[in-house]
This record gives structure tokens, sequence and C-alpha cells, in this order.
């Protein structure tokens, strides 16, 4: 890539796309609201609300929490901007493995109960989605025979028509990882539940905002993901991108929290399966 093309996807990479994905989880909020027969909060809602804590207290259990809400942005930003610079997927995937891990190290160095078990069962959400995306990667790898994005851009025809099933099993992983309903168990959107905040309660102020803008990092790297299966249209691949969100709140909206061992068990049996079945399919076609 030139020097003008590599700063224009840090540009998008670091301000666009973290900005962009603000949005899209305000156009969220407000969808999930009217899906519950409300008004809902305006689509700025995120941004209000991430400068509010920003302007709150510095308080802290203990220094670890801060160090790992940095490594925890400080990944997921990697990851995103590693993706727009169409690097290997392979790496991307390693990168925001260990910003996520950290985020569950940061909950681990407080003896809060409702931390502790957030962080536990954030964990067992990493150790379910990770093999999936494994093999979603090996899945792309076996068509396109490269890692790398700017190889998978320049496909001839779209990925979703070869890794149907492999698609499936992205949108599985991918509902784990943004903690979507039935598989917001370390972390649901509401304080209500038995653990709280899960492995968010002891992140506060400027730090839960750092952790909220992270997120907003790993929403644009989830899309562009989604992204992948349709590069050889643009009306396409945005359509792709609209219909697996939406179906991500839908899903969200119109099922209830699960338990880790159901969790565990449905996603390897169904993801595992599925993606046997394509590659197999792949290999022999």
């Amino acid at each position: 890539m030139s020097s003008v093309n590599i700063f224009a996807a840090l540009i998008v990479g670091l301000v666009v796309a973290p900005v962009a994905a603000g949005l899209i989880s305000g156009v969220d909020r407000r969808v999930t609201a009217r899906l519950q027969s409300r008004l809902g909060p305006p689509i700025l809602q995120p941004f209000y609300d991430v400068f509010k804590l920003f302007g709150k207290e510095r308080l802290l259990a203990n220094y670890w929490l801060a160090f790992c809400a940095f490594v925890y942005l400080v990944g997921a930003a990697t990851a995103t901007v590693l993706f727009f610079l169409q690097s290997d997927l392979l790496l991307i995937f390693f990168v925001q493995a260990v910003g996520s891990v950290f985020l569950v190290i940061g909950a681990l160095t407080v003896p809060s109960p409702y931390s502790q078990v957030g962080a536990h069962r954030e964990l067992l959400q990493i150790l379910t989605y990770e093999p999936l995306l494994v093999l979603v990667i090996v899945g792309i790898y076996m068509v396109t025979g490269s890692f790398k994005i700017s190889a998978v851009y320049a496909h001839e025809t779209p990925l979703l028509l070869q890794l149907p099933l492999l698609f499936l099993v992205l949108g599985y992983a991918l509902t784990i990882k943004l903690r979507k309903s039935p598989f917001d168990i370390s972390a649901s959107h509401h304080a209500h539940q038995e653990i709280v905040r899960g492995v968010y309660t002891e992140y506060t102020g400027p730090y839960l905002a750092i952790i909220e803008v992270a997120h907003w990092f790993e929403i644009a790297l989830v899309l562009g993901l989604v992204s992948l299966f349709w590069s050889t249209s643009v009306v396409g691949l945005l359509l792709l991108l609209l219909i697996t969100y939406f179906v991500e709140i839908l899903v969200d909206n119109s099922t209830s929290r699960m338990t880790w061992k159901w969790m565990l068990g449905s996603a390897w049996a169904t993801g595992i399966a599925f993606s046997i079945i394509n590659l197999v399919w792949l290999h022999y076609r």
C-alpha cells in the first residue's frame, strides 16, 4: 500500500470506524426500544454517555483495572486498524483476542463476587467463539488461498456463495462476542441481573468510557468480517451488513439469557458441525 493509502486506512480505522460504530450502537438502542414499544433514547445517546463518563471522578479498586482497560482499547483499535490496512486475518484474530483477555484479567484483580463471576463467564465466552472464528478463517483461506484481507476483497465471487454455513457460524460467534442475548451471560445490557454488570462492574468513570469506545471498535471489526462475505458489490455488501445486524437485534430482543453450559454446548455442536460440512464440501467440490 502507498503512504497515502496507509494514512487513509489509519484515519478510517482510528476515527471513522469507532464513530460509525457509536452511531450504529445508537440505532441499535432506538430499534430495540421500538421493538419493545418504547420511544427510545436519541441516536447520539452513546456519545453523550461516553462524554459523561469521561467527566466523572477517577475511582479505582486497583491500578490493574486502568491498565487492562487501556490494553483492551489498544487491542480492539489495533485489530480494527489492521483490518483497514488489509492485513493478515490470523494476526487480527490474535490481536483482538489479547485485548479481550485483558478485559477479563482486570475484572479478576478485584475481589468483588459480581466482577469475578462476570470475568469467568467472559472467559468462557472467549473460549466458545474463538475456535469458531478460527474455522471461519480456515474456510476463507481454502477459498482464496490466502489469509490476507486484500486477497479476499480481490476474489471474483462472493464468499457467501461458497461459505454459506460458515457465514452462519460467523453470525453465531459474533452474537457471543457482542454479548447479545441469549449470550449476554458475562455482562447483560441491564444492571438488574443476578451479577449486576458482571465483567464491567468494577470499571467506573473514564475507564468504563474507555471500554465502551473499545466496544465500538469491536463492532466495526465485526461488521468488517461480515463484509468479507460479499465484497464484489457495494450494494450487496451494504445489504448484507444491514440484514446481518438487524437479525442480531431481533435475536437479542426475542431470546432470553441462557446458561454458560447451554452456550458452550450449542455453539460448539452447531458451529463445529456446520464448519466441518462446509469445509468438506469445499475440499471435494
